[in-house]
């Protein structure tokens, strides 16, 4: 039975985050993969800002599909990117894929994280692999974000709660670390990890937009959390206050964990 409580946390509220993503700078290992005529599924597209990168890069004769079960998400990116030869959004639950055996890969990014069980969403991406095909996750370890200097006591608590929260719901929060062991678990071969860290520094030009993403988090997150009662509405305000100070006076760097897991599937979908 699929946890109620992880589909809940992480439902999307806001687009904040990832609305600044494309293909070129959020998922690079990708990019690098794609060629013409490929046929590519994207699980758990959001507004198909990432997705969209992949139809330019695999051409018009090519098929590719985005999925999430938000609709309202799905309606945007329908709305953004409409009459893009071969790209198409559809509402589709990742537990229950209605595709088979019909892309040269299928992808998620930063999806993984938010499920209670991983492994049976993986073998839903296979099953919607052709033989050979290559699925490809892009997914983070929260417990190996490093931020310069250190960030107020106040936010560590905040992000302490936040990880809990999540591992209350099922969610695994070291999830990049312990993927390769899942594809190997689900039967894909040739595993291949990249190392895709995300690292922001005080002289790059879109310093701000990484370095307040948790600030982000907190603010979408944090009435849930509240209501759940993860924490205290007193201690995300403070939280959030002294983190904008602390980005405001002295934030020179945040780096976040990310691998890219890679394997092929060489078998004929069950």
């Amino acid at each position: 039975m699929i946890n109620d409580a992880a589909m809940k946390r992480a439902k999307l509220t806001k687009t904040t985050v990832i609305d600044t993503r494309t293909l070129e700078n959020s998922h690079k290992r990708l990019a690098e993969i794609l060629k013409p005529g490929m046929n590519v599924l994207d699980v758990g597209c959001g507004t198909g800002t990432i997705t969209s990168g992949i139809a330019e890069l695999v051409g018009p004769n090519a098929r590719v599909v985005g999925i999430d079960n938000n609709l309202t998400l799905i309606e945007k990116a329908r709305q953004t990117y409409k009459g893009m030869p071969g790209l198409s959004f559809e509402i589709a639950d990742i537990y229950n894929l209605p595709f088979y055996g019909e892309f040269n890969i299928v992808t998620s990014a930063r999806v993984l994280q938010w499920l209670s069980k991983p492994k049976d969403a993986l073998y839903q991406m296979i099953e919607s692999t052709k033989r050979n095909g290559r699925v490809l996750v892009l997914d983070y370890n929260h417990t190996k974000i490093s931020w310069e200097p250190e960030i107020p006591e106040t936010m560590k608590s905040f992000y302490k709660a936040f990880l809990q929260w999540r591992s209350d719901a099922g969610m695994d929060n070291a999830i990049a670390d312990h993927l390769q062991d899942i594809f190997k678990e689900v039967g894909l071969t040739d595993i291949k990890i990249t190392q895709q860290n995300e690292k922001t520094k005080q002289d790059d030009h879109d310093f701000y937009n990484h370095i307040t993403v948790w600030a982000n988090v907190a603010q979408i997150k944090g009435k849930q959390m509240i209501e759940d009662g993860a924490i205290t509405e007193d201690k995300l305000e403070q939280a959030q206050k002294d983190f904008s100070e602390w980005i405001k006076g002295c934030a020179k760097s945040q780096t976040m964990y990310l691998l890219a897991i890679e394997g092929t599937v060489n078998r004929e979908p069950n």
